[in-house]
């Protein structure tokens, strides 16, 4: 079943469908944020994620990139030790690690998003290669979810959806591929 059948009217689905899912952005705090949430995602269902989010908000500084970026380890020891995040020492490590190649992409393009846009457009097997290379965590399910979620790839709502055609008038950047 799709998720534009099961997420209306649930009360943690519902809004990331109707507000988020799909939508493009260009926010490097919420392109990160979606990256961290995805990898931590792996191996359990996306309602846990939602669940924990504001949690995942208070212990990684609210996905800032340059505080993630300077953890040290007595970070890392507390993120390990919180009860209310997924407690995982190699998607712990992969945020952090992750934050720092975020600064590094920022300093040679601009911004996270204008890394996404210089290799945009790409196709699914294309982008996962790329993430494997830059980032750490990240495979096939990982990779396409947060492109999907984020807008550079299409698929996240069904046509049908009416959320589908709000997306479409934002332009996502799938939606600027197909039509150049």
């Amino acid at each position: 079943m799709s998720y534009c059948k099961i997420a209306p009217g649930h009360p943690l689905h519902g809004p990331y469908h109707d507000r988020e899912y799909g939508f493009p952005t260009r926010d490097e705090r919420a392109l990160f944020e979606r990256l961290v949430l995805e990898i931590n995602q792996a191996g359990l269902s996306w309602l846990t994620i939602l669940k924990k989010r504001e949690s995942f908000r208070a212990a990684f500084d609210n996905f800032e990139v340059d505080k993630i970026a300077r953890y040290g380890e007595r970070q890392r020891a507390r993120l390990l030790a919180d009860q209310s995040i997924i407690r995982n020492r190699l998607k712990i490590d992969a945020a952090i690690e992750n934050a720092r190649r975020v600064v590094e992409l920022r300093r040679e393009h601009g911004s996270f998003a204008g890394w996404l846009d210089l290799h945009h457009p790409m196709d699914k097997p294309e982008w996962v290669k790329l993430f494997k290379r830059t980032f750490l965590f990240t495979g096939g399910e990982i990779t396409g979810e947060f492109l999907l979620s984020t807008g550079y790839l299409p698929g996240a709502h069904e046509e049908s959806c009416p959320i589908f055609r709000k997306i479409v008038r934002m332009r996502p950047p799938w939606a600027r591929a197909t039509s150049e």
